[in-house]
């Protein structure tokens, strides 16, 4: 019996009518481009196989009712005029925030709905399980409403959902790929103008492997740090009197760097994101040329600038990193939020099993919890099921 399936018939036991559709929508995985997306800068994520799926109907009296079964707890019922800002701090959040989100921008013939969702993007994992939610609910609407939005305006309604409603002060990458990514391709996007290319990215084909480390350090966007590195990175903007860091350019860099003097901890955020930013660039231009291996070293130096100069990064993720490294990985490095998570390494595919292995014995002998690690396959973005 398929997911969709399983899940119409969940939401017929849950609402008393079988759903008008179903609906999924991918967490991701970021290759390259780091906290360069509040920064108008690149970013390069893919979707993954892992989706949150939403079985949706409409309702015409102005209340949303949500149930997941990943949450303990019955279904939540909202009235839709109540939806206010920062005042639900449950799960419930996300997609209430699209709601709000849409009804704010004027879609007010959203008049309700009822949702069942399950998932299986880890949580906390930075796998951008929010983004996946909040996607998975905006398609929904817009398809059953037929409100004609575009794929890269759901991300963005999502986003403000996310920013203004949640109160977690996030990019806009995380909502533009579980929107807009493709099958067997990573995603290059230009977080300014939202302009996107799909990039081939075939590891099976080359003999390669992508490895998730899901280090199983949870980590919550909406906690103060990240919010702290985006304040610390638009100040270094105003210092340099560009409207963000993406304008400065990387052979210009060091003359930045003089312009900030001491203030340490703004340049490193400065030096970070100007230099992701050319690093996303050349693993685009190594993709395109048919060097794929070559973008290890690249993955590599992204993790020590956000360890060194982002200061984003654990025990746990450095572990990953270093252990599969010397276990004879091409690459790794942390990927997602920060200060937990994930970690992604790139590898032989003959090497996989040996690196896994590794990996694994490292976390036991330095008393970690066991990490999860499966191997990411650059999959579909949100799409409707049945």
């Amino acid at each position: 019996m398929s997911e969709a399936v399983v899940v119409a018939e969940r939401f017929e036991e849950l609402y008393g009518a079988a759903p008008e559709g179903v609906w999924a929508a991918p967490g991701r995985v970021n290759l390259i481009g780091e906290h360069t997306d509040y920064n108008d800068g690149f970013v390069m994520p893919f979707a993954l196989p892992h989706t949150t799926v939403a079985a949706v109907s409409r309702r015409t009296d102005g209340v949303l009712r949500l149930h997941s079964d990943d949450v303990e707890g019955g279904v939540v019922e909202l009235s839709l005029d109540a939806l206010t800002p920062e005042t639900d701090r449950a799960w419930t959040a996300y997609p209430s925030g699209v709601l709000w989100a849409l009804r704010e921008a004027g879609h007010t013939a959203v008049t309700g709905a009822d949702v069942h969702l399950t998932s299986t993007v880890p949580t906390g994992a930075g796998l951008s399980s929010s983004a996946a939610l909040e996607v998975v609910v905006a398609l929904a609407l817009n398809d059953l409403y037929d409100l004609g939005l575009k794929g890269w305006q759901l991300a963005r309604l999502c986003q403000r959902a996310e920013n203004v409603y949640v109160g977690a002060p996030t990019g806009i990458m995380d909502q533009t790929a579980s929107a807009c990514c493709e099958t067997g391709h990573a995603l290059f996007l230009d977080t300014r103008d939202l302009s996107q290319r799909q990039i081939p990215f075939d590891l099976a084909a080359e003999g390669m492997q992508l490895l998730v480390v899901d280090t199983q350090v949870k980590h919550s966007h909406s906690e103060g740090e990240y919010g702290k590195r985006r304040a610390g990175c638009e100040k270094g903007a105003a210092l340099l009197g560009v409207d963000a860091l993406r304008d400065v350019a990387y052979d210009e860099l060091d003359a930045a760097l003089d312009r900030l003097g001491d203030d340490e901890e703004v340049r490193r955020l400065v030096r970070h994101v100007v230099t992701e930013d050319q690093r996303v660039e050349r693993v685009v231009s190594l993709l395109e040329s048919g060097e794929t291996r070559a973008i290890g070293p690249v993955l590599v130096e992204g993790h020590a600038s956000l360890r060194d100069d982002f200061r984003i990064s654990c025990p746990e993720l450095d572990l990953v990193v270093d252990t599969a490294l010397a276990a004879g990985a091409l690459g790794a490095r942390m990927t997602g939020g920060g200060f937990g998570g994930s970690a992604i390494v790139l590898v032989d595919a003959t090497d996989a099993d040996a690196v896994t292995k590794a990996v694994e014995e490292a976390f036991a002998e330095a008393d970690f919890t066991a990490p999860r690690v499966f191997a990411a396959v650059p999959s579909a973005g949100a799409r409707r099921v049945s």
